[in-house]
């Protein structure tokens, strides 16, 4: 008959539960508390070390075992009998360590609601030290390694490649290929043995970011583009590396701005800590016609002096295609601008609604004139 079952309370699981179960409800927890996540939430980081802790002990059969039979204070004094309570509570615990549960309240004979467990440095449970409960950022990284990194911190609303990736090869309505990387490490968390038995810091999985150029038109229109990728993966059975291709479907949304992130998990190159992962980033192409300011796309029109001060017409064609009449009887100012609403760029929130359509003009002046000219512009300006 199981003891207790608090730490299978932490992972939402019964006690009969299998590995697989087990695997699975950490994967859950994790991604739910990880800090990553929950930047604004302090009390997540309690909560993504319990579940990780409760994970370490559970996914391990011969500690579930002993935890089954005698329960996590037993576990975690090393099977040493308990202390004796006129002593006062002082013999194996110091009332310095267990931070990942709650205290003595939540364990079998812990009384009352203050005394925590002291943990020894050595490894492994049984004997005189006790267990000692690895870094909860190192248990994840592990459980990456192992076979869990089908879990994704995907958590934006914008869906570049890998330092190891072979070039990026255009697809038919693609892009094409794209070299060079710039990773960004999220930081030196994790860890695995070192030869003295001490856990040794590991990099964790990099972020690889690409530039994904896009034309106004795809933006105006929204699209998918599809994305031929090599990455590196490794085999923990045989040891061995092979390259595989891979194809991703990168959806542009109507209206997205230039520097936005489209974002994939777990896509890249297998590497220590885990698989890549793979951030594109919005870069609009220059167009003939158009440019866009925020929501709007204006259009510039060329007219001569004569027209500027005359008076000019022109059919200006919209993004879209729609023709526009315009003019000016004359003068036009240089800053001249006719505005057409709704005829700008989808606002990528609220893509039923859109920009201005904006016409400005640019007046040629002329590069010479003779005596003759000069004479008569004195006399008529």
């Amino acid at each position: 008959m199981v003891k207790e079952t608090k730490l299978y309370d932490q992972l939402g699981i019964s006690s009969s539960a299998g590995q697989d179960e087990i695997k699975k409800a950490y994967r859950k927890a994790a991604l739910k508390w990880h800090p990553d996540k929950n930047k604004d939430n302090p009390a997540a980081s309690e909560k993504f070390k319990e579940v990780s802790q409760a994970y370490e002990i559970l996914s391990d059969p011969e500690k579930r075992k002993t935890y089954d039979q005698f329960g996590l204070e037993f576990l975690l004094r090393g099977g040493a009998p308990p202390p004796d309570p006129s002593a006062g509570g002082s013999g194996a615990f110091d009332g310095s360590g267990f931070q990942g549960f709650p205290g003595a309240g939540g364990m079998p004979g812990g009384g009352g609601g203050t005394r925590t467990f002291h943990f020894s440095t050595g490894g492994g449970g049984g004997g005189p030290g006790g267990f000692h409960f690895s870094n909860p950022e190192s248990i994840f990284s592990e459980f990456l390694r192992g076979g869990g990194a089908g879990a994704t911190m995907q958590d934006d609303d914008d869906f570049g490649g890998f330092g190891g990736f072979g070039g990026m090869g255009g697809m038919p309505g693609g892009m094409p290929g794209m070299s060079g990387s710039s990773r960004a490490a999220r930081g030196t968390k994790g860890s695995r043995f070192d030869s003295g038995g001490r856990r040794a810091p590991t990099p964790e999985v990099t972020v690889v970011e690409k530039p994904l150029p896009v034309s106004l038109e795809e933006l105006f229109n929204g699209t998918t583009k599809k994305m031929k990728i090599k990455r590196k993966t490794y085999d923990q059975a045989t040891g061995k590396q092979s390259t595989q291709d891979r194809i991703l479907e990168v959806p542009i949304k109507k209206g997205l701005k230039a520097g936005s992130k489209i974002k994939f998990s777990d896509v890249g190159d297998q590497v220590e800590g885990g698989t890549q992962d793979l951030h594109f980033i919005v870069q609009e192409k220059a167009h003939p016609l158009f440019t866009r300011e925020g929501d709007d796309i204006k259009t510039i029109i060329d007219i001569d002096l004569k027209e500027a001060l005359t008076g000019w017409k022109r059919t200006v064609q919209t993004i879209d295609g729609k023709q526009l009449n315009v003019g000016s009887a004359g003068p036009t100012s240089p800053t001249y601008e006719d505005r057409f609403p709704n005829l700008g760029m989808p606002k990528s929130k609220k893509p039923t609604e859109r920009g201005d359509f904006v016409i400005g003009v640019r007046i040629k002046f002329p590069t010479s004139l003779t005596h003759h000219q000069k004479e008569a512009l004195k006399g008529i300006l």
